[in-house]
C-alpha cells in the first residue's frame, strides 16, 4: 500500500532496491546528488544526470517519450561515506517555472514497480529546479524524506552549492527559496504532522485533523533590522554557573547555565558540529498494564541577528536558507536509543550577521515535560562523531516547550550554553516571541 508524504515527513525503506520517478506535465530532467553528511559531493562522479547516467549505487533509467528518466538506487551499493541521495527535478526550459503547471509528483517504488511513497510537491512558484526527495541514512537504515526545496538560482547554482565543478561558475551564490514562503512563520497544513505510528506494511497513517494554531501577535516577528522591543519586560535567563573546557578524553557534563567554548583541547576551533537531542516518553500504569504515552516533540533551531529572528530550521523547513544549519528530520514518538533528532551546524557557513542559535524543543500535542524523561542535548564533533559535551535536563516540569541550549558568538569564538528553561509553546511559531530572554 502506498503512503502519501507531506513536506518534511519521512518513512522507512524496507527494501534494498528502489526507483525514484516523477510525474509532471512540463518537459524536465531528473538527476541525483550523492552527498556526505556535510551536504557536498566527494567528487563530480557523485552527480548522476543525463550526461553521466551512472554513479555509485545510482543509475539513470530511460523513460517513455515525454517523461523524465527515473533513478534506480541499490542502497547496498552506495558507499558508506555517502549520507544522502538527493533527487532533483529540473525543467528543460530554464525560463519557465513550476508555477505555470500542475505540481510535480515524486514517487518511490520497489524494483517490482510497487509504489511505496508518493509526494505531491505543492507551493512551487518561480522556481525551475526543486530538490524533490532525499534518501538518507538513519541509525544504520535507509529512509526517504519529502524535501520540496525550490531553487531560483539556476542549475549551475544548485550543483555548485553541492560541490560539483561546472564549466562556468554562477554569477552569484545560490539562493534557495522556500516554496511559496509566507511572510509569517509557516504554520503547517493538516498533513504536515503524521500520527505517531505507521504499520510495518509501509502504510502511512492519516494526519491529525487540525494543524498548528497561528503564532500569537499576528505572525512571524519582523526580519533583521532595528532591534524589536518586547511587549513585556523579558525575564532574565538563569545565570551561568561557570565556563568549562572541552576534553579530548571524555565528554564534558554540563550543568544548567554552564558554558563551553567550541574549541578542541589544544585550541583548534570546531568548524562542523552536530547537536543531538533526545528524550523518552514515560510509561503510565493502567488496567491492562504499562502504556507508553505517544508524545510528539519537535526540535528546532532559531537563528538570531542580535535580538531579531533571521532564519530557522525545523521539521517543516529542514535547512536554513544559507544551508549552514540542517535538520535531519522529525521523530514522532521519542522511541529508540540515542538521539531522537539531529541538527547539523557548519559554523564556517553561518552568515556574519547571525549572532546566536537557540535550540528548542516543543510539544506538538501539548504534553508537558512531566511526561518526558531522560531529555538531553549533546554536542558532537562532526569530523569524527566524538561526543564533546552533554546536558541532561531534570524532568517533571509543567511546560510544553524547552529552551535546551544556545550557541553564540563571543569575539572570534563560538560558545555553547546549557539552558534548560521551560515555557509554554506547542510549535516554533508560538515559541519565537518568547525567546528574547535567552539572548
Amino acid at each position: 500500500m502506498s503512503a502519501t508524504l507531506a513536506k518534511g515527513q519521512n518513512g522507512p525503506l524496507a527494501t534494498n532496491d528502489v526507483v525514484i520517478s516523477v510525474q509532471l506535465s512540463a518537459p524536465a530532467d531528473l538527476s541525483a546528488l550523492l552527498v556526505t553528511e556535510r551536504g557536498k559531493v566527494r567528487s563530480d562522479a557523485d552527480f548522476v544526470f543525463f550526461n553521466q547516467p551512472s554513479g555509485p549505487g545510482v543509475n539513470l533509467q530511460p523513460a517513455p517519450a515525454g517523461q523524465p528518466a527515473s533513478l534506480a538506487v541499490s542502497l547496498n551499493a552506495v558507499p558508506a561515506d555517502i549520507d544522502q541521495i538527493r533527487a532533483v527535478i529540473t525543467l528543460d526550459d530554464a525560463s519557465s517555472n513550476f508555477g505555470r503547471s500542475a505540481p510535480p509528483v515524486a514517487v518511490v517504488s520497489d524494483s517490482s514497480g510497487n509504489q511505496l511513497y508518493e509526494y505531491r510537491i505543492e507551493g512551487l512558484d518561480s522556481e525551475s529546479i526543486v530538490i524533490a526527495l532525499e534518501l538518507y541514512r538513519r541509525q544504520g537504515a535507509w529512509k526517504v524524506r519529502a524535501v520540496g526545496q525550490g531553487y531560483a538560482g539556476g542549475f549551475a547554482a544548485l550543483v555548485t552549492d553541492h560541490g560539483v565543478t561546472v564549466d562556468e561558475a554562477p554569477a552569484a551564490p545560490p539562493q534557495p527559496t522556500q516554496a511559496a514562503q509566507p511572510t509569517h512563520y509557516p504554520p503547517p497544513t493538516s498533513q504536515t504532522q503524521q500520527s505517531p505510528q505507521y504499520a510495518a506494511t509501509g502504510s502511512y497513517p492519516p494526519p491529525p485533523g487540525t494543524g498548528y494554531a497561528p503564532p500569537p501577535g499576528g505572525g512571524y516577528p519582523p526580519p533583521p533590522g532595528p532591534a524589536t522591543q518586547q511587549s513585556a519586560a523579558p525575564q532574565q535567563a538563569a545565570q551561568p554557573t561557570g565556563e568549562v573546557s572541552l576534553s579530548k578524553d571524555r565528554p564534558v557534563s554540563l550543568q544548567k547555565g554552564q558554558r563551553v567554548t567550541l574549541r578542541k583541547e589544544g585550541g583548534q576551533a570546531l568548524t562542523f558540529v552536530k547537536m543531538g537531542l533526545g528524550w523518552d516518553p514515560v510509561q503510565s500504569r493502567g488496567m491492562f498494564g504499562n502504556r507508553t504515552v505517544d508524545i510528539d516533540l519537535d526540535a528546532s533551531v532559531i537563528m538570531f541577528a542580535d535580538a531579531n529572528p533571521a532564519d530557522y530550521a525545523y521539521y517543516g523547513q529542514l535547512s536554513s536558507k544559507d544551508g549552514s544549519v540542517r535538520h535531519q528530520g522529525d521523530n514522532l514518538t521519542g522511541e529508540g536509543e540515542g538521539d531522537d533528532e539531529v541538527i547539523l551546524v557548519d559554523l564556517t557557513r553561518i552568515p556574519a550577521h547571525i549572532s546566536s542559535l537557540l535550540f528548542i524543543v516543543t510539544s506538538y500535542k501539548g504534553h508537558t515535560f512531566e511526561q518526558v524523561r531522560n531529555a538531553f542535548c549533546r554536542l558532537v564533533d562532526g569530523s569524527n562523531n566524538a561526543e564533546l559535551a552533554r546536558y541532561t535536563m531534570a524532568g517533571g516540569m509543567r511546560f510544553t516547550a524547552m529552551a535546551m541550549a544556545k550557541v553564540f558568538r563571543v569575539g572570534g569564538d563560538w560558545k555553547m550554553q546549557a539552558l534548560g528553561e521551560g515555557f509554554q509553546a506547542k510549535h516554533p511559531g508560538e515559541a519565537i516571541p518568547q525567546l528574547g530572554r535567552f539572548l
